[in-house]
């Protein structure tokens, strides 16, 4: 950049390229400690694995596991021990009637119980802890698709505060430069002093804004380490993001339309299971152990019963009615709302991609506008050093030269957000 510079002889053409980076580094931050350059796919990672509420579905999906097996162990037999002893003495006369306390009672028992379920309903309990484990796993994969979304704008965000600081330093190295040229120009009368004072105001306006560059990246440098989960101080610069359109997948096989889906088929089961629960339930039941009062061969009080009892629902105010209007209510909302995203969904993919074609567009306009600009930094360089150009005219030239890069690099910025935007929708 400003060729003109370089023939001039205000930075050697030779200079070694760490020694100007270094240069470049401690004017720009001064004291500010640095970090290693980190990649956005660094920042990815360590915000996915730092995520408590992705860890928390994760931990929900397992707790969903153990349900399972909870519900196959409740299909065993079910083996409890009792004991219930007891002594009711009589004495001179008083105590509690014997007809009601037998005076001694030892009762040591062990119960089976056997419940049956049908497998269709057992089948319908399974398929229930499975869709909300399927629903919970949507749920982690949409949250990581919007922690990257944050996380990737955040880090873009914070790209183009490091594109402009960069810019603005090498803007300030070659003011500085042709700020000495342009006062021994004016002590020797090359130059009317008050042209020499503006060239130097916006010169000092220049580096105004690089210091308000500085705090305002570091402020979004710190919010990117913020949101990933990162305590770190220190500041670096940053890679450029790999930020590339990628192709959106079949609208009816995306995770955002699974969610309804799978609430469809959740209400759907509850349903079943509704239905299940008014059937007639079986259960079998026995124990074995020791039972007696002691007042007669005790000896002789081991034993064992068995039996069966049978639940039938016959009447229950229309509960059953009832719950599954409520299911149906819950299903309706649930396709409005799918209905609506459809919609949205749809319009929100053509305004993005309208958006990105209006932007970069725009970003060829700028590219060719900056030719021009930077061409006429060049000649007014050239001239300035001999005085047969104002220095008004190259303060134009270099306030036109930045404008046009300041928005280029806003454009290209916008242009990575609007992709950034679209691919939110790609999983």
């Amino acid at each position: 950049m400003f060729s003109w510079l370089r023939s001039a002889r205000l930075i050697p053409a030779k200079r070694d390229k760490t020694v100007t980076a270094a240069i470049i580094v401690f004017s720009l931050f001064g004291n500010m400690l640095f970090a290693q350059n980190k990649n956005l796919d660094y920042y990815l990672n360590v915000a996915l694995t730092n995520s408590p509420l992705l860890k928390d579905y994760q931990n929900q999906v397992s707790a969903n596991y153990i349900d399972s097996q909870r519900l196959h162990a409740t299909l065993k037999p079910q083996v409890n021990g009792m004991a219930n002893n007891t002594i009711a003495p009589v004495i001179n006369g008083y105590g509690y009637d014997q007809v009601l306390s037998n005076i001694n009672s030892f009762n040591d028992i062990v119960n089976v119980n056997q419940a049956f379920v049908g497998r269709k309903n057992l089948d319908a309990q399974y398929k229930g802890i499975n869709l909300a484990s399927d629903s919970l796993r949507n749920a982690q994969k949409l949250s990581e698709q919007d922690l990257k979304r944050t996380i990737t704008a955040q880090y873009i965000t914070a790209y183009g505060d490091w594109q402009e600081l960069k810019f603005y330093v090498d803007v300030n190295n070659i003011l500085s430069n042709q700020e000495t040229i342009l006062k021994r120009l004016a002590q020797n009368n090359v130059y009317r002093q008050t042209d020499y004072l503006t060239f130097l105001v916006t010169m000092k306006q220049q580096q105004l804004q690089l210091k308000q560059l500085q705090i305002q990246f570091r402020n979004d440098y710190s919010m990117l380490n913020y949101l990933c989960g990162i305590f770190d101080t220190s500041t670096g610069s940053l890679d450029v993001p790999e930020i590339t359109l990628q192709q959106l997948p079949d609208a009816s096989s995306s995770v955002f339309f699974l969610k309804y889906r799978t609430d469809s088929l959740m209400f759907a089961n509850d349903i079943n299971i509704l239905k299940y629960s008014y059937r007639p339930k079986l259960n079998a039941f026995g124990n074995a152990g020791f039972s007696s009062s002691f007042l007669y061969q005790a000896y002789k009080n081991f034993g064992f019963s068995v039996g069966m009892n049978l639940n039938v629902p016959i009447y229950d105010g229309h509960q059953r009615a009832l719950q599954e209007r409520k299911i149906n209510l819950l299903e309706s909302t649930n396709e409005n709302y799918k209905d609506f995203f459809t919609r949205q969904y749809d319009q929100q993919i053509v305004m993005l991609r309208q958006q990105l074609a209006g932007t970069e567009s725009l970003i060829a306009d700028i590219n060719e506008q900056m030719k021009y600009a930077e061409g006429l930094i060049n000649v007014n360089g050239k001239l300035l050093e001999t005085g047969d150009t104002k220095i008004a005219d190259f303060v134009i030239a270099i306030n036109n030269y930045l404008t046009a890069k300041n928005l280029l690099t806003q454009n290209n910025i916008s242009r990575m957000q609007i992709i950034n935007q679209i691919n939110y929708w790609n999983r």
